[in-house]
């Protein structure tokens, strides 16, 4: 399976690929809205996993965009700020957390 994923911090990105790809996904990277977008359109994706804060989007108008572009592709949401819960479940059926080091529960 091909993922795009989507997330503008290096460090995170390295330790995503590096996950997904150990356990057989093929994956494709992008660090803003546009670029992830562009790639949506040009290549086989067949899932994305999307941050929320992004650079140039918030992930709410990124995940309206792809799914108007991109109906069949499943878009998962990840971030770190648990106190968004509610309001990201107005736009995503689930999402992902992501612990930070900042916030007590990363490493």
């Amino acid at each position: 399976m091909r993922i795009l994923c989507v997330e503008n911090r290096s460090d995170h990105m390295a330790t995503l690929k590096d996950g997904l790809e150990r356990t057989g996904f093929e994956v494709i990277t992008a660090a803003t809205a546009e670029e992830a977008l562009g790639l949506l359109m040009t290549e086989l994706i067949e899932g994305v996993l999307l941050e929320y804060d992004l650079p140039d989007a918030t992930g709410a108008t990124v995940r309206a965009e792809m799914k108007l572009l991109r109906p069949d592709v499943p878009v998962l949401l990840f971030n770190g700020i648990s106190s968004q819960t509610p309001f990201l479940l107005r736009f995503f059926a689930s999402y992902l957390r992501n612990a930070r080091p900042e916030d007590g529960n990363g490493k």
